[in-house]
């Protein structure tokens, strides 16, 4: 009777994924792009997420909110403190209980939070989203490709195939990316939408991969000091470990090297 139930039980959950997929009406692709940041060894790329911002500032930020962020913190990304104080009072205003009315951001402040229209916040959309899942959502892609949050996003944004419907009164854009395939955000990029001051190409790709590298900086923007911290303790582990190892056998010597009677 167990083996009848596990037997059952390993069919279900077979069977789940492929019911899902089923209902969502169509595969969903996410595109591995190849960031600067991956791997043990990455880096970010400062001017990648200088244009990020950019593409945040011009275009997400009517929509969605970065609360989580502070203005300040702009400077890991090489911006002098004038550059941070100047773009904080002319791009956002905040509520001041003291003043009991709104003044211009300053550095110290938070970006603004802005739902108003239902948007979600994206301080932390980079790590709240997983873009490589696996064989039945094993996670056994992540091993080798991360959780792909940063890839879900650029493949969201650069997913739209232009075709729409409406449903409910709603208006629904098909989106190969996003599960289930429709999707009820309009296209958010166009060709040429923001003119970048390095001269780089504001094609929707580009644009889509430098705003994903952003906000994977906003959900974690310690992750070179983390990255350098473990590579630390790897080496200090693996030198603690050689030098235990001759220890030993300095302290076991003159026990091992008798012979047993």
């Amino acid at each position: 009777m167990f083996k009848k139930l596990a037997i059952g039980a390993a069919f279900a959950l077979a069977l789940a994924p492929a019911a899902s997929f089923a209902a969502g009406g169509g595969e969903q692709h996410i595109e591995d792009f190849s960031f600067s940041f991956e791997g043990p060894f990455g880096t970010w790329d400062k001017n990648q997420l200088q244009r990020g911002l950019q593409v945040y500032t011009e275009v997400c930020a009517a929509c969605h909110g970065l609360k989580y962020v502070p203005l300040r913190t702009l400077e890991d990304l090489g911006y002098s403190e004038e550059e941070v104080i100047a773009y904080a009072a002319g791009n956002f205003e905040v509520f001041d209980p003291e003043l009991d009315d709104f003044r211009p951001a300053i550095p110290t402040d938070h970006f603004p939070a802005n739902d108003g229209v239902g948007a979600p916040d994206l301080s932390l959309m980079a790590k709240a989203r997983a873009g490589f899942h696996g064989p039945y959502g094993l996670g056994i892609n992540q091993f080798f490709k991360g959780m792909g949050g940063a890839e879900y996003i650029a493949s969201l944004l650069d997913g739209y195939t232009g075709h729409e419907k409406e449903e409910a009164g709603t208006v629904l854009y098909e989106n190969t990316a996003f599960p289930g395939g429709w999707i009820s955000m309009a296209p958010p990029l166009a060709e040429d939408q923001v003119e970048f001051t390095d001269g780089h190409p504001a094609t929707v790709e580009a644009m889509s991969e430098d705003i994903a590298a952003f906000l994977m900086w906003t959900a974690e923007p310690k992750m070179m000091e983390r990255k350098y911290s473990g590579f630390v303790g790897v080496i200090f582990l693996s030198l603690l470990s050689v030098l235990l190892y001759l220890v030993n056998k300095r302290l076991w010597a003159a026990v091992k090297g008798k012979k047993t009677a």
